[in-house]
């Protein structure tokens, strides 16, 4: 819990960064290092209030190496900026620790000749006192555009630092001041807490560069301030309600016979000594104890065995009960379990990537589009959406609720293959082909992106299965589990390279599979998996496991294999036929990984 102030640098307008490490560490918490340049040197005033003073540092050797110069002013402000205008220097800084300020409400001014001071405190300080929404603590460096000064601030409303805003400074002077809000010019997130500034972003860095254009840096968060504690408090009260409402039960049902046993009490049958009976006699509040714990333990006797399970009402509220109860426990387990990455993209190699999502449907499948579309739209790393639309009449883009684009790409033919069609709209190396029937969260799929990453050249998905026997039978995952290994990846679920896996699946040599493919309605994921096979001898599959995945096609009984015996019979044909045009998988076999199977999570 303790900031310090670190460098990285970018040669690429930020797309990559190279860490080159500590700046500055102190024995208290740093944060805001506003750097400036005068008379040729740079120094740094980080923000410093933990040590009650605002402190002004001069780069020895810059970045990596710096020397304390001044203590500017004693008092402990948070987020200071100084800048020089109309020939002032001008320092803004809030100060937490004077009587009657509103924390994150409150910002003050000092003017001088130097940056170096001596600072003198601006006649109507404190400039404000307000509300912490209003934006008075300092949110980045002030920039001047046009003539015009400009100061970001802080709206800490909703958390701290919950988002920036822009104000133009219209007049200042030794005895006056005065500022009004601007538009940022910044969209707000289409995403919800799953865009990269979802919960908040409270720091905007905008700079002028040398060849007259303009460059901005912003931070963001996915996670509000307090979130682990709040996370904490609300997991600790969902278990503790599950407790209650199981103990509630139990003496509904005639199960729990009590509830202080009576030796808890200081009041009890057991032997006393001298001591303890004179305790108990000049006691007060062990004879209130004594009192409290008797008629909690009475408390069955009256509620005992209320709910009758023969009954309707009986067996409505145990049904309930039982509902309500899981609820709770699901809420703690998440709250507690969860973590605070639970709608964090994952970066890799120090940047963040996107993928597009691929799904194929028909116009009986409509309702489960659009459910699909308005939930994995706001997914972090979804760059945007193309829809197969197989057969029937497709929807329009604007029928569907999505925060990135929607595509739809209309089929003459409806086929299984066209689900792996090479298509010029796609944008991103990364393709998720994902079913419509199937939801998962947003944090399952970022979590198989990254492992994608780790290994382009695999087909990363979260529906394992193991080829095996003679002859070759099609099973489901719990084959695979039991016999501990796995050689395929259900495509309808799984991350790939479409420069890669689509030239595969459209080459001549895997034209007589994508007929049978065609001949059967089926199996389409199968042949992809044989071609990765085929063009290699390393592993081609890894497997991601969900925390879990519902299919949503059930409920709106528009599933494509409902017979399950009928399917699975199609896919063991599919098995042999395609062995003996690629050659068998069944010799292969990977072990289920603890790291990606959700065990440590």
């Amino acid at each position: 819990m303790q900031g310090d102030i670190a460098v990285a640098k970018s040669t690429d307008k930020g797309a990559t960064w190279q860490q080159l490490g500590i700046a500055l560490d102190e024995d208290w918490h740093l944060s805001y290092p506003y750097v400036f340049n005068y008379l040729g040197q740079i120094y740094m005033m980080p923000e410093s209030s933990q040590k009650g003073e605002l402190r002004l540092y001069r780069a020895l050797n810059f970045p990596l190496q710096w020397t304390l110069e001044k203590v500017l002013i004693k008092k402990p402000l948070v987020d200071s900026f100084i800048i020089n205008h109309a020939g002032i220097y001008w320092l803004f800084g809030s100060d937490h620790s004077g009587f009657g300020t509103r924390r994150n409400g409150q910002l003050e001014i000092w003017y001088s000749s130097s940056p170096f001071g001596p600072w003198k405190p601006h006649k109507k300080n404190p400039i404000y006192n307000v509300d912490k929404s209003v934006g008075a603590r300092n949110g980045g460096r002030p920039f001047v555009y046009d003539g015009n000064l400009y100061r970001v601030g802080q709206d800490c409303g909703e958390t701290y630092g919950r988002r920036v805003r822009v104000f133009k400074v219209e007049v200042i002077t030794k005895d006056d001041y005065k500022e009004v809000e601007v538009p940022l010019g910044f969209e707000e997130p289409n995403k919800g807490r799953n865009a990269w500034n979802g919960a908040r972003y409270h720091h905007l860095d905008v700079q002028h560069l040398s060849s007259g254009k303009w460059i901005a840096v912003m931070d963001g968060d996915r996670v509000p301030s307090g979130d682990p504690v709040h996370r904490f408090i609300l997991g600790s009260a969902s278990l503790a309600a599950v407790t209650v409402v199981a103990v509630v039960l139990g003496v509904l049902l005639g199960a729990v016979k009590c509830i202080i046993p009576l030796s808890w009490c200081a009041h009890y049958s057991g032997k006393r000594n001298n001591a303890l009976l004179g305790r108990e006699r000049s006691n007060l509040f062990s004879s209130k104890v004594r009192r409290f714990c008797s008629r909690l333990n009475r408390v069955p006797l009256c509620v005992r065995g209320k709910i009758k399970l023969y009954t309707w009402a009986g067996k409505l509220v145990l049904a309930v009960t039982i509902v309500v109860g899981v609820a709770l426990m699901c809420t703690g387990v998440k709250y507690l379990y969860g973590g605070n990455d639970a709608e964090e993209a994952y970066p890799l190699n120090g940047h963040y990537s996107q993928f597009t999502l691929l799904t194929m449907t028909y116009d009986a499948r409509l309702w489960n589009l659009k459910m699909y579309v308005k939930h994995y739209s706001r997914c972090s790393s979804v760059k945007e959406i193309i829809v197969v639309w197989n057969k029937g009449r497709p929807p329009r883009s604007s029928d569907l609720d999505s925060a990135v684009p929607v595509w739809i790409r209309v089929e003459d033919q409806n086929s299984l293959n066209n689900r792996f069609k090479r298509d010029p709209m796609l944008k991103t190396r990364a393709v998720l082909e994902l079913d419509d029937d199937i939801m998962m969260t947003c944090d399952d799929i970022e979590r198989g992106f990254n492992v994608w990453r780790q290994h382009p050249d695999r087909i990363v998905g979260f529906y394992p299965r193991l080829i095996s026997g003679s002859p070759l039978k099609y099973r489901g995952e719990k084959y695979a589990r039991r016999h501990k290994g796995y050689n395929m990846i259900l495509t309808g679920a799984a991350f790939m390279d479409h420069t890669v896996a689509f030239e595969r699946y459209w080459s001549k040599e895997a034209k007589a599979g994508r007929e049978l493919v065609d001949r059967y309605f089926n199996c389409e994921d199968v042949l992809l998996n044989y071609l990765y096979a085929n063009a290699s001898s390393s592993q081609t599959v890894e497997y991601v496991r969900p925390a879990w995945a519902i299919d949503t096609s059930k409920f709106s009984g528009v599933a494509i294999s409902r017979n399950t015996n009928v399917h699975y019979k199609i896919r063991s044909n599919c098995l042999l036929k395609f062995s003996e045009m690629y050659g068998s998988i069944a010799g292969r076999k990977w072990e289920f990984d603890g790291r990606k199977d959700g065990w440590d999570l």
